[in-house]
C-alpha cells in the first residue's frame, strides 16, 4: 500500500491521546511497582538530601566555621549535584525503566550516606594540620575535597525523582496529576528533612547518626524494588547506628563535645590544668577557666579598664554573648558587688560552662537564654556598662554589628554609660575594627579604640565624652590587679571618627571584610600566636 493510503487513528472526542499513544508511556516489559513504593520513593529522597545538606554544614562546622562563605559553598555544591541527579535519572529511566534499576541507585546511595562521616574525617583531620601550620593550600584543598565527597550520594538521590516518575506514568492523560503529586511529595519532604534534622535529630542524635538515619530510610524505601541489597545495607547501617559515635574532633584532653541547633561546642582540658571552651572551628578559644585566677591576660581582660571612663558608679552590667562566663567572672572579682546580666544563645553553652567551668560559683550572675538584640528589643532594664562579646573572627552577627543595634544599646544604657565591644581582627588589618567603631561613633558621642592584641581590639562608646589628656587621671583609679594596663591604654588608645558609610541592617558586609583579610593573612605565611597582657597568670 503506498504510504499516502496509510491511515491513522484520529484523536479522541475530546482531544485525549489514543490507546496506542498511551502505551508508550509504559512498556510492556516494565514490572508493575507497589503504589505505595513511588510516592515513599520520592518523599525519602527528598529528605534525605535536604537532611544531608544540612549535615554538610555540621560535619564541616568543627574545622572550617559556619560563615556565610560555607554555607553558600554547600548549598550551591548541593544544588549542583541535585541537578545532575535529576538530569541523569531522567535519561537512565528512560533506557532502564524498571524498579530493579531505581532499587539499585538507592542502595548504593543509603551506603554511600552511611560512610561519608567515616571517610571525611581523614580530610577534616588535614584541615587541622593545615591550621596548625598555617597552610592555605591545605585548608583550602581538604575543604574542597569533603564536599566532593557529598557529590556521589546527593547526586544518586536527585536521580530518584525523576526514574521514580517514569515509573509511575502510566497514563499520558494524568502525566499532569502523576508529576504533580510526586513533585509535591518530594518538596514535603524535603522540608521534612530540612526541619526534622536541624531541630531535632542533629540536637538530639549528633550529626553522624543524623546522616545515619537518613541513610536506613532510604535503605528501607528499596526494600520492595531490591530485597536482598537492600536488606543487607539495612543491617549494615544499624550495625553502624549502634556502634558509639567516639570524638569528633580529636584533640587531647577532650572533656565534653556538643552538637547543639547553633554550632559545634568542645571543652577540653589543656596540660596547664587551663579549661578552654572552643565553637566550630576552634580556631580560638571562646572561654577559659582557671579555678585560682579570674584574669586571663586574653581579650577577656579588657573591658576592665571601662568602668573608670564611667560618668556613673558601676552597678550593673550586661554582657552579650557570655559563653563560659570568662568576662563575666572578671568584672566581678575585680569589681565585687556588682548585678551581671549575662545574655547566651545556645542553653548547651550554658550547661556546659555550669559543669566544667564555673558559672555558678560567679557572684551576683543572671544568666538569659536569648539572642542579644532580641534581649534587648524585649527588655526595658538599664545597664551603666554593656558588653559585647559575640564576635568571632569567622561569624560575626551582622545585626550585632550595625548602627541600628548601637542605637539600641544606647537607649538602654543609664547616663553616663558605655558599650564595650571585642572586636578580632587579623594582624595588619584594621578594617573590621575601623568600619565597627565607625558604626558605634554615629550612636556615642566619642568611641575610643584600643588595639590590646595582635587578634583583639577592644572598642569603647561613652555616652558622656572624656578629655584626652584625662585618660591616664581616670584610669588611675583602676583596680590594683588591673592597674598594669593603664600605661599601655593611654600609650595606645586613640578616638576614632563617625563613618561617612556605617554598617547598617541593609548592608553590612562584614564576611567581606573578615574572609579576604583572613585568607591574605594564611597566604602571606601570618602565624596564630598571641602576645597576652601583663595581666596573665
Amino acid at each position: 500500500m503506498p504510504s499516502g493510503d496509510r491511515r491513522t487513528k484520529p484523536p479522541s472526542q475530546d482531544g485525549s491521546p489514543t490507546g496506542a499513544s498511551r502505551r508508550c508511556i509504559r512498556r510492556v516489559y516494565d514490572p508493575p511497582v507497589a503504589p505505595r513504593v513511588l510516592p515513599a520513593v520520592v518523599f525519602t529522597a527528598g529528605a534525605s538530601s535536604l537532611a544531608t545538606e544540612i549535615c554538610a554544614t555540621r560535619l564541616l562546622a568543627p574545622y572550617f566555621g559556619q560563615s556565610t562563605v560555607v554555607w553558600a559553598n554547600v548549598i550551591g555544591l548541593i544544588l549542583i549535584y541535585l541537578s545532575v541527579g535529576y538530569w541523569l535519572g531522567g535519561r537512565i529511566a528512560d533506557r532502564h525503566p524498571t524498579p530493579r534499576a531505581l532499587g539499585v541507585i538507592l542502595v548504593i546511595a543509603a551506603l554511600c550516606t552511611a560512610v561519608l562521616p567515616f571517610i571525611a574525617r581523614p580530610f577534616l583531620n588535614l584541615a587541622l594540620q593545615g591550621f596548625a601550620a598555617v597552610s592555605v593550600g591545605t585548608v583550602v584543598g581538604s575543604f574542597l575535597a569533603t564536599l566532593l565527597l557529598f557529590s556521589v550520594p546527593v547526586t544518586l538521590l536527585g536521580m530518584a525523582s525523576p526514574f521514580a516518575l517514569r515509573l509511575a506514568l502510566t497514563d499520558i492523560d494524568r502525566a499532569g496529576r502523576t508529576s504533580g503529586r510526586l513533585s509535591s511529595l518530594a518538596t514535603v519532604g524535603a522540608i521534612i528533612g530540612t526541619f526534622g534534622s536541624a531541630l531535632v535529630l542533629i540536637p538530639g542524635v549528633g550529626t553522624q547518626r543524623t546522616l545515619l538515619s537518613a541513610a536506613l530510610l532510604v535503605a528501607l524505601v528499596s526494600i520492595p524494588l531490591l530485597m536482598r541489597p537492600a536488606l543487607i545495607a539495612v543491617g549494615v547501617i544499624v550495625v553502624l547506628l549502634i556502634l558509639p559515635t567516639g570524638l569528633v574532633k580529636e584533640t587531647q584532653g577532650t572533656l565534653a563535645e556538643r552538637d547543639t541547633a547553633y554550632q559545634f561546642i568542645q571543652v577540653a582540658r589543656e596540660p596547664g590544668g587551663r579549661i578552654v571552651m572552643r565553637f566550630d572551628d576552634g580556631i580560638a578559644d571562646q572561654s577559659v577557666y582557671r579555678r585560682d585566677t579570674a584574669l586571663t591576660g586574653g581579650e577577656w581582660d579588657m573591658p576592665l579598664v571601662v568602668p573608670p571612663l564611667l560618668s556613673r558608679p558601676l552597678h550593673r552590667v550586661l554582657v552579650i554573648g557570655n559563653a563560659g562566663g570568662t568576662t563575666a567572672r572578671a568584672l566581678a572579682t575585680e569589681y565585687p558587688g556588682i548585678d551581671i546580666d549575662a545574655v547566651e544563645l545556645d542553653p548547651v553553652v550554658t550547661q556546659l560552662a555550669r559543669q566544667y567551668m564555673g558559672l555558678n560559683a560567679i557572684p551576683n550572675l543572671q544568666v538569659i537564654t536569648a539572642d542579644g538584640r532580641e534581649y534587648l528589643e524585649t527588655s526595658a532594664q538599664r545597664y551603666d556598662l554593656i558588653v559585647v562579646d559575640a564576635y568571632r573572627t569567622e561569624l560575626i552577627p551582622f545585626y550585632l554589628a550595625t548602627q541600628e543595634f548601637f542605637s539600641l544599646v544606647h537607649a538602654h544604657l543609664n547616663p553616663g554609660g558605655a558599650i564595650a565591644l571585642n572586636v578580632e581582627r587579623v594582624p595588619g588589618n584594621d578594617q573590621l575594627v575601623q568600619a565597627i567603631a565607625g558604626t558605634v561613633a554615629t550612636e556615642f558621642p566619642q568611641v575610643w579604640v584600643w588595639p590590646a592584641l595582635h587578634f583583639n581590639e577592644l572598642v569603647v562608646g561613652l555616652s558622656d565624652r572624656i578629655a584626652v589628656t584625662s585618660l591616664a587621671q581616670r584610669l588611675a583609679a583602676l583596680p590594683e590587679n588591673v592597674s598594669v594596663l593603664e600605661p599601655l591604654v593611654v600609650a595606645q588608645a586613640f578616638v576614632a571618627p563617625p563613618s561617612p558609610d556605617p554598617l547598617t541592617d541593609d548592608r553590612a558586609p562584614v564576611e567581606w571584610l573578615t574572609d579576604r583579610a583572613i585568607l591574605a593573612y594564611i597566604a602571606g605565611g601570618g602565624t596564630l600566636n598571641e602576645h597576652l597582657l601583663p595581666t596573665a597568670p
